[in-house]
């Protein structure tokens, strides 16, 4: 649909986000979570359900090696 093949979709993303697609969406939907957290917009789990991730132990795990901080340590910080 966007006239492009799988691997020229990659090349694109590498080269105007310096990251790989996936790398890409996982740390956009981190940051997004982060937003929600700080927000009090939900338990941890909802916000790691309502972000994609299928696992809340992968999102905190995620969340941890981006941020340098577990998700329930922040929503306790914003509290």
């Amino acid at each position: 649909e966007l006239g492009h093949s799988k691997s020229q979709f990659y090349r694109k993303i590498k080269r105007l986000t310096g990251k790989s697609p996936i790398t890409f969406i996982r740390e956009f939907r981190l940051h997004r979570a982060l937003d929600l957290i700080h927000n009090q917009q939900g338990n941890i789990s909802e916000i790691a359900f309502e972000t994609g991730f299928n696992s809340p132990a992968y999102f905190s795990k995620s969340f941890n090696d981006i941020f340098g901080i577990l998700p329930s340590k922040y929503a306790q910080m914003c509290q």
